[in-house]
């Protein structure tokens, strides 16, 4: 995947494609609908297909004091992009410049004089420029004068709830992991690298990869969850069963948020390396216990629940 990251001055190669436009956090199965409509169209007409995003995200530049919010950090984002044929990724810097746009010079000098954009593949809720002042309709309307077509797709639901980053940081916040996953489509997962801890994991059986969340990540509920572990085995990745939590590990007078994860039947040094954690199953909330050895045997009852969650059939991967 080609990343590119302004619009401006690109080569003719670099322009013409086929693209989906939105913020993409989560890559939902919303986003997902989006972006197979935009691989059909690409396909058909025999075009590259692209994928036009912003970074920062907008959010944090209109809220930079609010709480932390990204489903997809930008790094993880790239991956996933990477998996799901996106060809071009058009990651325009969200900058003062950008912001204050009009939603018509957007059209005129972002999608068509700069990107060249040959189709335009967007969702019903879809808004731009400044103010907000642009949506799918002005789309409709410019597009074709400017000389691109302009796809827009309903609402995409599963059972009854609507697809949307907005549900699904909620569910997460709320320690509902399956319903977060069901409309992701995927396991909601995080990634980072393994830092040094205090290392008590080991000396009441339970060493633990010691993750601080990439900054603006979402913070899920504090507690114990079943989880699936990445490590990277020659460039594919190897999931593994465990048990994590995140918190401020209260029993040993913590006060920094960390996801400590346990490997199941795992030995081997992974500090340094960067490491996936998928959230599979809420198991409970944090709390403080009286002891160390009251929190050990917590610890095995926790990891014996998440052991039996991650054998079920609807746990699988």
């Amino acid at each position: 995947m080609q990343l590119i990251r302004d619009y401006q001055g690109l080569p003719p190669a670099a322009t013409g494609a086929v693209v989906a436009i939105g913020n993409f956090d989560g890559l939902h199965r919303g986003h997902r609908a989006l972006l197979a409509r935009c691989r059909t169209v690409a396909r058909d007409a025999g075009l590259p297909m692209g994928l036009l995003t912003f970074e920062p995200h907008p959010r944090s530049v209109f809220n930079p004091d609010g709480p932390p919010f990204r489903l997809t950090p930008f790094r993880s984002k790239l991956r996933l992009l990477a998996t799901l044929g996106v060809e071009r990724c058009y990651c325009l810097r969200f900058n003062a410049a950008l912001h204050g746009k009009p939603a018509e010079a957007f059209i005129a000098d972002v999608l068509a004089g700069g990107l060249g954009v040959r189709h335009v593949v967007v969702g019903y809720d879809f808004v731009f420029g400044h103010r907000r002042g642009g949506n799918a309709e002005l789309l409709q309307e410019l597009g074709p004068r400017h000389g691109f077509a302009v796809s827009v797709l309903p609402a995409v639901t599963h059972g009854e709830d609507v697809c949307s980053s907005t549900v699904i940081r909620k569910d997460l916040e709320a320690g509902r992991v399956r319903r977060a996953a069901e409309l992701l489509g995927r396991w909601w997962e995080v990634e980072g690298r393994v830092r040094h801890g205090h290392r008590r994991g080991r000396t009441i059986g339970f060493p633990t990869l010691n993750l601080h969340l990439a900054p603006g990540a979402l913070r899920p509920a504090l507690g114990v969850y079943a989880v699936r572990i990445a490590l990277d085995r020659d460039g594919a990745a190897d999931w593994l069963p465990g048990v994590a939590n995140f918190g401020r590990r209260p029993t040993v007078d913590g006060t920094s948020l960390v996801l400590e994860a346990h490997v199941f039947d795992f030995s081997g040094d992974l500090y340094g390396r960067r490491v996936r954690v998928a959230f599979v199953d809420y198991l409970r909330g944090e709390r403080k216990f009286p002891s160390l050895a009251a929190l050990q045997a917590q610890i095995a009852e926790d990891g014996a629940a998440a052991r039996g969650l991650l054998a079920r059939p609807d746990a699988a991967f």
